[in-house]
């Protein structure tokens, strides 16, 4: 399974287009075994939260990318909503207000970055200000292209400081883009997340594919990797995030701390 960590990870950056990596891989797992593997690495981080809970020296931040209706909640719910609320914090990022916007583009994420014991997961994220400010011009070119190198040095303090950080692009294809859109509008439980803006979106799918092969060029370091993880099938997705983080926090080697009586 740990080949499988190996395999997502973004190594080569210079060679990186991601019309290379295929959204509907699955890495020769089949839905069931998947499903079963699923369970056992969700008993794992549990114990593996409480662990890094109880150690209370580190902390997780996992930052979550994609294209519309990629994936990103039904990632929370099903590989992060069974473990305990307690020690996981979930920050979705919309549009800056004005206070946000009176600051620079780093401060509103700073105030959410996960403390020590804590698994922090962000839905959208700082990489925002590089993909659609990119995408729709909304500063200038001279502004967000020196954010890289901002947010290569806002990871590496974090990282200096004992947080971990994992960023997962959920790669899925523009057809199974739209079959999700096209769900949304049948099913009367889904029918509220259609947003026609979402469809006015696809026509710049080229320009966020290249905003994205930017940032993950750019941003993909050793203390902060980016995973493409191929996400037009939602239980291998979930099985190569999982796997990941129970990879990642077993290479930790934490262990529970010395009773204070």
């Amino acid at each position: 399974m740990s080949n499988l960590k190996n395999k997502l990870v973004v190594k080569n950056k210079t060679k990186l287009r991601l019309k290379d990596y295929d959204p509907s891989d699955n890495a020769g797992f089949n839905k069931e075994d998947a499903l079963n593997l699923l369970t056992e690495n969700i008993d794992k981080l549990k114990k593996l939260q409480y662990l890094l809970y109880a150690e209370n020296k580190r902390s997780i931040l996992v930052v979550l990318q994609a294209m519309d209706a990629g994936g990103k909640d039904g990632t929370i719910r099903h590989v992060f909503g069974p473990l305990n609320p307690q020690g996981v914090k979930v920050t979705s990022f919309k549009t800056p207000t004005e206070e946000e916007l009176g600051h620079d583009f780093l401060w509103r994420i700073h105030q959410h970055t996960p403390k020590a014991g804590e698994i922090g997961i962000f839905n959208r994220s700082h990489y925002e200000d590089v993909l659609i400010v990119k995408v729709h011009n909304l500063v200038p070119k001279k502004i967000w292209s020196k954010r890289y190198e901002h947010i290569n040095s806002f990871e590496k303090m974090l990282s200096d400081d004992g947080t971990i950080i994992l960023k997962f692009f959920l790669h899925i294809s523009e057809k199974e883009q739209l079959e999700r859109f096209n769900k949304r509008l049948e099913d009367p439980n889904k029918k509220w997340k259609a947003n026609p803006q979402d469809f006015e979106e696809r026509k710049r799918w080229k320009d966020y594919t290249d905003a994205y092969e930017a940032a993950i060029k750019q941003c993909s370091t050793s203390y902060a990797p980016w995973y493409i993880i191929p996400s037009d099938r939602k239980w291998f997705r979930n099985l190569a995030i999982s796997t990941i983080m129970v990879n990642t926090l077993e290479s930790l080697d934490m262990k529970f701390p010395d009773s204070k009586l």
